[in-house]
């Protein structure tokens, strides 16, 4: 199965196209969102796809985006969701990244066969231990190359997706924050 890897969106429904779009095109069936999506309307375009996400540093209207998740179908679980690895060959978490010590006290703790994080902006894919360490980077892109990530869960590899970088971007200076 692969699946769709996209965190910090921020809004950037243009960027979230083109993703969805190679998305469709190499097969990919389910959809992790890792959060900072800001905005409840952009969650529609999602529609379509099986899609789990959690909660980001920057999703502040939580009622409006859990009626959207519900009006496509998709998962909304709060600021951490854990999952059954596909094949049930394990378990995966999925979590923003907000809080540091959190998401390295998950890598660390060897019980997810995969953790995926979003927050920083930056792609990261790594073993560290057992455990595959997964960061589409941001949607968004902030004046920067936009990524998300597509994960095969046969072959437990991810291929990052570089999407057209964005115009410059008046917000550029959240990138360097992180946030």
């Amino acid at each position: 199965m692969k699946i769709g890897l996209i965190s910090d969106s921020h809004d950037h429904l243009e960027h979230l196209e083109r993703a969805l779009a190679v998305f469709r095109e190499q097969g990919v069936t389910r959809i992790l969102h890792a959060g900072d999506f800001v905005c409840p309307a952009t969650i529609l375009a999602l529609s379509g796809f099986p899609v789990s996400a959690v909660f980001g540093n920057n999703d502040g209207e939580r009622q409006g985006l859990l009626r959207a998740f519900a009006r496509i179908g998709g998962v909304l679980e709060g600021e951490f969701l854990e999952l059954d690895a596909p094949g049930g060959e394990g378990r995966v978490a999925l979590y923003h990244g907000t809080v540091a010590r959190f998401k390295d006290a998950l890598i660390a703790s060897g019980a997810y066969r995969v953790v995926i994080t979003g927050h920083t902006h930056r792609p990261v894919n790594r073993m560290e231990g057992a455990t595959l360490v997964l960061n589409p980077g941001t949607l968004h892109g902030f004046g920067r190359q936009a990524t998300a990530m597509i994960y095969d869960d046969q072959t437990r590899s991810a291929q990052l997706v570089e999407l057209q970088a964005a115009p410059s971007c008046p917000f550029e200076s959240l990138d360097r924050r992180g946030d």
